[in-house]
């Protein structure tokens, strides 16, 4: 049980959380299509979600948040990713970053507090400014061509991101920087957006996930407080994953993918018993084929229920997870999401591809499951070389 209370609001479950995430997901699933279709940016799902007081869902109870953690937080981001999946990746970003400040040593105890009592009271998220056009996914290694600067009045930050989710509505920036020290360290920096010097490119034309905002941010000579770092290492500290991060990062990529696949599942039960050929005389429903390949369809999102919500229980129980579970999982549910919606398709035909129908969006929402670190080579791989002992 809920029992801080924020803003005047009484006291709920987690339970009730989910019940306010399916009331939103009514009014998110009717404006996807728009958003989508001219990549538009839903500030409007955030400040439901903030008047619901979802924003602050994984923000610890103790400074007035919802105190949930991966499970509960995994399944608002599924029923939220069924109904508009842009919006559920610009949320996740938001609840993996609490969920680490809330755990790690490494966060400033003063920079964890502010964060949080903001997001709680009002609408303000965060997410980390990680991949560069020279760099590519930080996953992959290579030092970061953003460098900070430390002045005797503070860090001066220069550098260009991509792929920014939720450009638009962010608050907060993490800014994955070099220093220009002798030996370079390597970490994040805490930017507030709109400081002088900071400019959003609007870059983001994608194949799917059109309204998620994922822009270009540019900072020129950006001064923030000498107190703005975070955690700044070695290159080499930063070897280990963190943990905390790579998991719940892992489960709820796959949460959202799953949500995509169960919205695609949902328009094809109703296709099937709508749509009667003149030539068949009865619902395509009747047809043993479509019974089959939807039988698989279920078969393959009860594997995905059973990974997301038993993996996502344990790390709340505070079993030890490894990197290489962690990235199976995703690798697995992002897949079989990916396989649902092709299963779909091969059932409706020219139907299923029109813009006219949702399914042709959902195929190229759930295509982007497959783009999120860690990528499917490199989990293979890594699966690969630990049998093998190397």
């Amino acid at each position: 049980m809920v029992t801080s209370v924020a803003k005047g609001r009484t006291a709920h479950s987690e339970p009730d959380y989910i019940a306010r995430a399916e009331a939103l997901a009514t009014s998110f699933a009717a404006r996807a299509a728009e958003h989508d279709r001219t990549g538009s940016f839903p500030f409007e799902n955030f400040r439901e979600l903030s008047e619901a007081g979802l924003l602050s869902l994984t923000v610890p109870a103790a400074h007035g948040g919802g105190g949930a953690g991966a499970r509960y937080a995994a399944r608002v981001i599924g029923i939220l990713g069924k109904a508009d999946p842009s919006t559920a990746l610009v949320l996740s970003m938001h609840y993996i970053n609490h969920l680490v400040m809330a755990r790690s040593p490494t966060w400033p105890a003063r920079l964890s507090r502010k964060l949080a009592r903001e997001s709680v009271e009002g609408l303000a998220l965060v997410n980390a400014l990680r991949v560069e056009p020279e760099l590519g996914s930080p996953a992959r290694g290579g030092l970061p061509a953003t460098i900070a600067r430390r002045t005797e009045t503070g860090w001066r930050l220069t550098g260009h991101k991509i792929y920014s989710t939720g450009s638009p509505i962010l608050k907060w920036y993490l800014v994955w920087a070099r220093t220009d020290e002798a030996e370079p360290r390597v970490g994040q920096f805490l930017v507030p957006a709109g400081l002088p010097g900071t400019r959003i490119v609007e870059t983001w034309d994608h194949h799917g996930l059109r309204a998620s905002g994922s822009h270009d941010v540019v900072f020129d000579d950006v001064v923030i407080p000498l107190d703005a770092e975070v955690d700044v290492r070695k290159p080499a500290d930063w070897r280990a994953p963190d943990l905390t991060q790579a998991t719940v990062h892992t489960v709820f990529v796959a949460a959202i993918y799953d949500g995509v696949a169960r919205a695609a599942r949902d328009w094809l039960i109703a296709f099937l018993k709508q749509r009667v050929p003149a030539s068949l005389g009865a619902p395509l429903a009747t047809l043993a084929r479509a019974q089959e390949v939807l039988g698989a369809i279920e078969a393959r999102l009860a594997v995905n229920a059973r990974l997301i919500e038993t993996f996502a229980r344990d790390f709340d129980d505070g079993i030890q997870l490894s990197a290489g579970e962690s990235n199976a999982i995703k690798l697995t549910v992002t897949n079989n999401a990916v396989a649902v919606v092709e299963d779909a398709l091969s059932l409706t035909g020219n139907h299923g591809l029109s813009r006219t129908n949702p399914l042709e969006r959902h195929y190229r929402d759930v295509l982007c499951g497959r783009v999120h670190t860690p990528q499917d080579d490199s989990t293979r791989i890594g699966l690969g070389r630990a049998a093998l002992g190397l």
